[in-house]
């Protein structure tokens, strides 16, 4: 009797933890919807906040006489020019944290000039990313349309975005009716299938392997392929990106991999499976700290007071998301390091002090700051 009592017990506080879990994985969502709406206006393309009340001036001067509402997919200037705004014709086109509309401004069939419009993506990302945009100018609509522009090294995502939103935007301009199948979206770049088996087997393999060779060669994977060469993890500013715009899951198939690695498989006892078997960053402070065999020493007091100092730092970030006071701190995680060619010093200082630190240091960035590992841990309700 008292082990059938038992066994209901045991049964009981499973339930209660799973729905613990799956209660604390939506407050985490609901939070990200929340700083998503604050800081965009909008949650899954769908606008939140009414246009009349926003700050953001949506309309532009024409001419002397004429305004045009800046949501106008093509306006025609006093002068002849055509102008085409894809904000709304691009909007399922994302680039790393958002939307990447443009203008185009074409007269006499020519293209004069392509203008990026406002957006969400990390502004050294975007800067590199914008050296494309006089590639087509010059060129009739029929010549740019059949054009390839590479993507810039370093900005891939938002080089895809602009390139994808001026096509959007000729296309449209001709008339041109765009059949796209799901499977036209899929990136079937070398690169991107090289990624997304790396990201398979980070997923995958480390649930039944556990060598030791094996993961050091996976940790060294996760570092170069996802983290150097194609620049692609989780972070406060894709996740809201993503929140406010919504992800094409067959463009995004990397990124949807990794979020589940997050976010899903804590749900089935897997807690902090990307932190520890995914992250590029993540990864490259455990290969670091492999060179050093001697650690500084850290009591079990000052552990705790420094997560305890990750939880509050943690909260005021959120606070400074919710209120709107700093919204750019989201661009100093130190991932973006990775895109060499495109992050900023500080946030590259940043990334070298963890990497140095974690060489006698066990992952300090994971254990100690990490906001977007901190949102994990919140979201699998183990703080």
């Amino acid at each position: 009797m008292d082990k059938n009592k038992t066994n209901t017990t045991s049964k009981t506080n499973k339930y209660m933890d799973k729905v613990k879990q799956i209660l604390s994985l939506i407050a985490c969502f609901l939070m990200i919807m929340a700083a998503s709406i604050t800081r965009d206006g909008k949650w899954l393309r769908d606008n939140v906040i009414d246009s009349s009340t926003s700050n953001t001036a949506d309309t532009r001067v024409v001419d002397d006489k004429t305004k045009v509402n800046a949501q106008n997919t093509i306006t025609q200037l006093s002068d002849g020019t055509l102008v085409i705004n894809t904000t709304d014709i691009g909007k399922d086109i994302i680039g790393y944290a958002g939307t990447v509309p443009v203008e185009i401004q074409v007269k006499d069939n020519h293209i004069q000039k392509i203008v990026a419009l406002e957006n969400t993506e990390t502004p050294d990302f975007f800067e590199a990313a914008s050296s494309i945009l006089n590639s087509w100018d010059g060129l009739t609509l029929e010549e740019a349309t059949a054009k390839d522009v590479d993507v810039v090294s370093g900005a891939t995502f938002s080089s895809k975005a602009i390139i994808s939103n001026v096509k959007e935007g000729l296309l449209y301009a001709q008339n041109t009716s765009i059949n796209k199948s799901i499977l036209s979206e899929f990136d079937a770049s070398p690169k991107n299938i090289i990624a997304l088996i790396v990201a398979l087997m980070a997923a995958i393999l480390p649930l039944f392997i556990k060598n030791k060779m094996y993961r050091t060669i996976q940790l060294a994977l996760n570092v170069i392929v996802l983290g150097f060469w194609c620049g692609t993890f989780i972070s406060y500013s894709s996740l809201l990106g993503y929140m406010s715009n919504g992800m094409n899951i067959m463009a995004l198939t990397v990124p949807v991999v990794l979020l589940i690695t997050a976010f899903i498989y804590p749900l089935f006892g897997k807690k902090s499976y990307y932190c520890t078997n995914v992250c590029p960053f993540g990864s490259l402070q455990e290969l670091t700290g492999r060179t050093m065999k001697q650690k500084i020493k850290i009591s079990s007091k000052t552990i705790k007071r420094l997560d305890t100092f990750r939880q509050y730092l943690w909260a005021v970030l959120m606070l400074c998301l919710w209120t709107g006071i700093w919204f750019d701190w989201v661009d100093y995680e130190p991932f973006s390091a990775f895109i060499i060619q495109s992050a900023s010093w500080v946030v590259i200082a940043i990334a070298i002090i963890f990497t140095i630190l974690s060489s006698v240091v066990m992952r300090p960035y994971c254990r100690f700051v990490c906001p977007t590992g901190t949102l994990f841990k919140i979201s699998q309700s183990n703080k």
